[in-house]
């Protein structure tokens, strides 16, 4: 699984305590990685004392409950709380997953939390997307035609076809997986990643989408596609149970089909 690596250089430092009440019952100590763009200090690892007596059962919970009760100055995303959105990615215990959906019960020990490793960190917990977003877009995610539709009705599918987007459709673009990709960690300014990839496929395979050719044009490029080494950290680490690798492979089955 991808552990949490810190950029070279750097040194996270033995952070603040902040401790439990006396009347505490259940007491878990989350270890949370600290850092402001504002002040000078190096990264540091802040230990909160959290009694889950009185606390609801997720990673998110906790962190939730820390902002609100103990140190308002934590900082990270959430939205849904349901799996649904991503906003809450982090790298918890030493794997990438959804802060929401990680129960602190599958922690062992202390329950250690990191932001997503290979990204530049905004503050604490928050990673930098913008990159992330620009290759999702660069991939054009959206039913590219040629053809003029039938007037008043929608393109439509069959059940066949439609299935074909099962394991593809679901993802969330949390960023857990391509984060989780030592190919990515080092050729992000050119690899497109296990996500990015996986949403690529899941376009050409829309059989209601006419622009394979130049979806597959677009991706033969030694670098775009061709850094996955099928490590299958991506799928291993998925909190929606899809498998990139899996989907990189179609697409370079693609690329051999159309040359022979």
């Amino acid at each position: 699984m991808a552990e949490f690596t810190l950029p070279k250089n750097s040194k996270v430092q033995k952070g603040k305590k902040y401790p439990a009440k006396a009347d505490a019952k259940n007491v878990r100590t989350f270890r949370i990685y600290r850092w402001d763009p504002d002040d000078s200090a190096n990264p540091r690892m802040d230990e909160y004392e959290i009694d889950l007596a009185a606390c609801g059962p997720m990673v998110l919970d906790a962190l939730i409950k820390i902002k609100n009760e103990v140190d308002s100055t934590l900082t990270f995303r959430r939205s849904c709380r349901e799996g649904i959105c991503g906003s809450c990615a982090m790298n918890i215990d030493g794997t990438n997953t959804l802060a929401c959906t990680k129960a602190i019960g599958e922690c062992k020990g202390d329950v250690k939390i990191h932001p997503l490793p290979s990204m530049p960190v905004v503050k604490d917990l928050v990673p930098d997307m913008t990159h992330f977003y620009a290759q999702y877009a660069s991939i054009k995610p959206w039913i590219r035609t040629q053809s003029t539709p039938l007037p008043d009705q929608e393109r439509l599918q069959s059940k066949e076809d439609r299935s074909k987007l099962d394991g593809l459709y679901e993802c969330i673009l949390c960023a857990c997986c391509s984060t989780a990709c030592p190919s990515y960690w080092w050729n992000s300014d050119r690899y497109l990643g296990p996500a990015i990839l996986l949403q690529a496929y899941r376009w050409i395979a829309d059989s209601r989408d006419e622009d394979t050719g130049a979806r597959l044009d677009d991706l033969e490029d030694p670098f775009k596609l061709y850094r996955c080494h099928t490590i299958m950290n991506c799928a291993r680490t998925c909190p929606k149970g899809l498998n990139p690798a899996k989907a990189i492979a179609e697409i370079k089955q693609l690329m051999v089909a159309r040359q022979s």
